[in-house]
């Protein structure tokens, strides 16, 4: 039996082996040219953009980013900032967009009075927008340019 468990750990140090020399050998990978045995140095990080400009979505359904910083915001069972200044209730006085109707409904698509669980914790679906280069080249066309191309 000890044989045997040394002859699989074996294998798997090999198997780790040519892993870590095939991923050293030129592939695109985000580490930046940092060996796999190394640990590199966290990156700098980007400055949150606080400008409170609505973006243009890139497609239907897309939900909208956050244009501002949200870092403090708690988002638990029993407080969600966001809707201290996106509820109904709230609009006229923060003049903050409103959240869709679509979240105060359940999956039967029957109308709550409170926002819906299910999209109670707006981070699922909602980021912050940051000051970054694009980690990888972004060739996306909107259909609208599609269809002037045409």
């Amino acid at each position: 039996m000890k044989r045997f468990l040394i002859h699989i750990t074996t294998a798997f140090g090999l198997i780790a082996l040519a892993s870590t020399t095939a991923l050293s050998d030129g592939a695109a990978t985000l580490r930046q040219g940092e060996p796999i045995a190394s640990e590199a140095g966290a990156p700098k990080m980007n400055k949150v953009e606080n400008n409170d400009i609505k973006r243009v979505r890139n497609y239907p359904e897309q939900p909208p980013t956050i244009p501002h910083q949200t870092r403090d915001y708690e988002i638990s069972l029993n407080a969600n900032k966001c809707m201290s200044c996106h509820a109904r209730t709230r609009t006229g006085e923060s003049q903050a967009p409103m959240v869709s109707i679509t979240h105060y409904m359940d999956r039967d698509n029957q109308v709550l009075a409170t926002v819906s669980p299910r999209r109670y914790f707006c981070n699922q679906c909602h980021v912050t927008q940051v000051t970054a280069p694009p980690l990888v080249e972004n060739e996306f066309t909107d259909v609208e340019d599609i269809i002037k191309g045409e």
